[in-house]
């Protein structure tokens, strides 16, 4: 039985109760009667009992009236801007869609959120100003339509821009939702891809604070304020890394919910209320919670609801019922909401229908927001805040036409009829005869409404969204500098991995005098499986609170060492955080004009295939930085088995149009490839981030002995080359399976007499873009001397069949097959992946020595330059068995 119905045995003691706690909290303050409630409840455990707790509070605004922050400002003219925006916003899906229908466009979510918004812009979100960079506003995907219209009354943006909504292969075009790779100078980022704009503020804030700590740049009071709508919080992304934001006191973080209780096909919770629910998962993970329920027009309700009654059917009504009332009408409303008990029929008798029907939710009421987002921005108490704002969707399309409707997401329309409603609602001056061509609407540059919108954004520092897209280059050490020099000299005659050898690099870089406080190296929670726990103490892993405790390998020389300017960011087993915390990094430049240098480095199987959709976003955000996939391959990592195997990593990088991407096998590639990426990325700003494959393999590393580095860039060259009186071949193999390729060339050579060339191919899909490129202008330009692909200007003229092996699936290789110049043979490691030792599995998968070398002969025999019975003869001795069991199939 909850505590609400039971019965009060003792009225006046309860009243003596409550008339001293309101003592105390007139004469001494919330503090004090907060630490008397604590006390009581302390006495009360002692004796095993349990607290009455909820982590939910009734159906109505967090603060209460007389705290609400007054709202500076001209209201009338704040709303009159905000219904301009409001129609323009409508005006711009409906010219779009009648002149192309089938575009689309998304009206009723702006609708919802316009006041939070309009708030917002009007005075808090700041523009960069002079040495102060400016807050950050990841803005719901949706409503783009409304930040178009806000940005075109403020001349931003022209007609024949807005006219050009979704069309954007001619070029002025607006983006669908918030893309920076297609408008740079504008959207920061692209959070359409619901949940990922929550996940991203976070550990946006997350690594301001940590630039701030470790002294690289002052981030002042700059806040984060991240919009998303209450379905968006089904995502895991959404509310999945929200305990980080209390743990490391992230007080510069704001969420804002639109809860307009509205999914793309019916309510968020129709059965229960969305509101509730949320403020129970961020009150428990330690945030500051604000709701903001009811607007000023229901404040005469609860003044007179003396007994509470109001407060009771609130807290009863669920959210599909809520749905109901606003879209049936007042009268709906007076029967089904107030009329359930007297005492609420009575509050209402004197109000008209239209009157119930106008009382207003808090996120459509501009002084219930302004009070919210001031006293979230003033929070001093280190923890983030959430603002759970309860709206409509649809608010102001009438009920018929969206307004609270299950169909309102797709709105893409509306009849006449309706437009002329929502005119005369928001006040546009456009006649009957005009609307029909649904005009766009601005005052006069000198009109009050135009004046008063630039003033406020001129006291806020600027206009936004706006992005800054250029930085100041930094000078990278040249390969012949002792960081790379250090890996490009070979080990000489010592086994060591390409893990070590980046690992080794990364150090050397963290050393640099230029550069080496900008480098962040992230981790998930796996430093030791890659050598990387000697950072611990060099670097220090960064929290906000430092190190509270001694750690228990205190005595050894590798401990593990926690600390507020510490250097790594060690973020815990989460490929999703990781990753977000990497983009925040990588596009430090442009948010925080701080360039940072990050490298991720993580379980390759863990990386895209978990985290392709935030891969995605890095490429629209145009991140810059490494993405290195540890113990890669589908052999490599040999004892793990079938969910940490990774065969298939680099095609799913390949899908990301600026990720370059590299799968090397020896030490001096891995040197010159990271050396070229920071010069591209940081000195010549090519616009691209790396994905990089390193192994966990130990074996010997060559010098670079006068192989042209840009070659290694370019994806291809040539290894070395063996001599046969049978034959010749061109052997191509990278990563992990290119020794394989190695150790076939000199089985073909002493056991078959054929000879090879040896391809170390870093890069396929580099191979493939720059023969597409070069295809594509070959096609476009055909009186002009076509240019000659890499791959095929390598291995033209070369004698024998080519035959590709790699640790991944044969696609990867497959993939340069229309440019190779002869016959072309391709080995991968289709299938899943399972445990044993490397040799086992690489001839499970048919990519070992062996079958390199039986797949050389056999490309030789189909050409008819050997006898097809060296091929059985290879295969049985090698221990081949023919009826061995497809590894794609079992």
């Amino acid at each position: 039985m909850s505590l609400g119905t039971r019965e009060d045995l003792d009225p006046v003691e309860t009243q003596e109760w409550l008339d001293s706690l309101e003592s105390v909290l007139d004469r001494e303050g919330e503090d004090r009667a907060r630490y008397l409630m604590t006390r009581l409840a302390d006495r009360y455990r002692r004796d095993g009992m349990q607290v009455p707790f909820s982590v939910t509070t009734p159906h109505r605004n967090t603060i209460p009236v007389h705290n609400e922050a007054p709202m500076p400002g001209d209201l009338f003219m704040e709303r009159r801007i905000r219904s301009l925006i409001r129609y323009n916003a409508i005006a711009q899906v409906i010219r779009n869609n009648r002149a192309n229908p089938g575009l689309g466009g998304h009206i009723a979510s702006f609708m919802s959120a316009a006041t939070l918004y309009d708030v917002g812009f009007n005075h808090f979100f700041r523009a960069p100003n002079g040495d102060f960079e400016g807050d950050l506003v990841y803005i719901q995907g949706h409503v783009a339509p409304g930040i178009y219209a806000r940005a075109y009354l403020e001349g931003r943006l022209t007609e024949e821009q807005m006219d050009k909504y979704r069309q954007e292969v001619d070029g002025d075009g607006l983006s669908s939702y918030p893309h920076p790779w297609l408008m740079p100078d504008f959207w920061q980022f692209p959070t359409v891809s619901m949940g990922l704009g929550p996940i991203q503020a976070i550990y946006q804030a997350h690594v301001m604070k940590y630039l701030n700590a470790r002294e690289l740049h002052d981030m002042q009071d700059r806040k984060i304020w991240c919009f998303m709508g209450d379905g968006e919080c089904d995502e895991p992304e959404s509310l999945g890394a929200i305990h980080l934001a209390s743990r490391e006191k992230l007080d510069n973080l704001i969420f804002v919910v639109n809860c307009n209780l509205q999914r793309l096909d019916g309510p968020v919770r129709g059965n229960s209320r969305v509101m509730d629910e949320l403020e129970g998962v961020f009150r428990g993970a330690g945030w500051n919670v604000l709701k903001v329920v009811w607007g000023r027009l229901w404040d005469p309700l609860f003044e007179k609801d003396k007994k509470g009654v109001l407060q009771k059917r609130m807290d009863e009504a669920v959210d599909g019922e809520y749905q109901n009332y606003k879209a049936n009408g007042g009268a709906y409303t007076r029967e089904h909401f107030f009329g359930k008990y007297p005492e609420t029929a009575e509050l209402v008798k004197d109000m008209s229908d239209e009157d119930i029907w106008k009382l207003n939710r808090g996120g459509h009421d501009p002084f219930k927001v302004y009070a919210a987002y001031h006293q979230a921005t003033t929070n001093a108490n280190g923890r983030p805040t959430v603002i759970l704002a309860h709206t409509v969707k649809g608010y102001g399309m009438g009920g018929g036409d969206g307004e609270a409707a299950n169909e309102a997401h797709q709105v893409k329309t509306m009849e006449l009829e309706a437009l002329k409603r929502f005119r005369d609602r928001f006040g546009i001056p456009i006649s009957d005869e005009q609307l029909k061509d649904v005009p766009y609407y601005k005052p006069e540059d000198d009109s009050p409404e135009m004046k008063y919108m630039h003033l406020q954004r001129e006291r806020l520092g600027g206009y936004l969204p706006s992005r800054r897209s250029d930085f100041e280059a930094l000078e990278i050490p040249a390969l012949d500098d002792k960081t790379f020099a250090s890996q490009t000299g070979g080990s000489k005659g010592r086994e060591v991995s390409t893990t070590m050898a980046f690992v080794r690099i990364l150090n050397g870089l963290v050393k640099d005098k230029k550069i080496g406080k900008q480098v962040v190296p992230i981790i998930p929670d796996e430093a030791r499986t890659f050598g990387m726990e000697g950072m611990f103490r060099q670097l220090g892993i960064y929290t906000s609170e430092g190190q509270k405790y001694e750690p228990m390998d205190k005595g050894q020389i590798m401990f593990y060492r926690e600390d507020q300017k510490g250097q790594i960011l060690e973020e815990g087993i989460t490929e999703a955080g990781a990753m977000s915390a990497w983009m925040a990094a990588a596009t430090s430049y442009s948010n925080n004009n701080c360039t940072l240098l990050p490298f991720y480095i993580y379980y390759s199987m863990f990386g895209f295939q978990r985290i392709g959709d935030l891969a995605w976003a890095a490429g629209d955000l145009q991140a810059r930085g490494f993405l290195v996939g540890g113990t890669a391959g589908r052999t490599t990592l040999n004892g793990e088995g079938l969910q940490h195997q990774d065969g298939h990593s680099l095609l799913q990088a390949a899908m990301i149009p600026n990720c370059r991407t590299y799968d090397p096998t020896y030490a001096h590639e891995v040197a010159v490839i990271v050396q070229d990426g920071l010069k591209r990325m940081f000195s010549d700003k090519e616009n691209c981030f790396y994905y990089l494959t390193v192994m966990n393999e130990n074996y010997e590393q060559p010098e670079l002995e006068n192989i042209p580095a840009e070659d290694i860039v370019k994806g291809m060259y040539l290894l070395r080359e063996t001599d046969g009186k049978k034959g010749h071949v061109q052997l191509l193999g990278s990563g992990t399976i290119l020794r394989e390729v190695e150790a076939a060339a000199t089985m073909l050579a002493e056991d078959w007499g054929v000879g090879s060339d040896i391809w170390s191919v870093t890069s396929f899909n580099e191979l493939r873009r720059e023969a597409l490129t070069l295809d594509r202008q070959a096609f476009i330009n055909p009186e002009a001397e076509p240019g000659k692909p890499h791959v095929t200007r390598c291995l033209e003229g070369r004698k024998g069949p080519a035959i590709a092996s790699t640790d991944y699936m044969k696609l990867y290789a497959d993939q340069v097959r229309a440019w190779v110049p002869t016959d072309y043979h391709v080995l991968g490691t289709d299938g899943y992946g399972r445990s044993d030792t490397r040799e086992k599995l690489r001839s499970f998968f048919e990519v070992d020595r062996y079958f390199v070398t039986v797949a050389a002969l056999k490309a030789l025999a189909d050409r008819g330059e050997i006898d097809r019975k060296v091929v059985a003869d290879a295969l049985k001795k090698y221990g081949i068995d023919p009826n061995k069991p497809n590894p794609l199939e079992v």
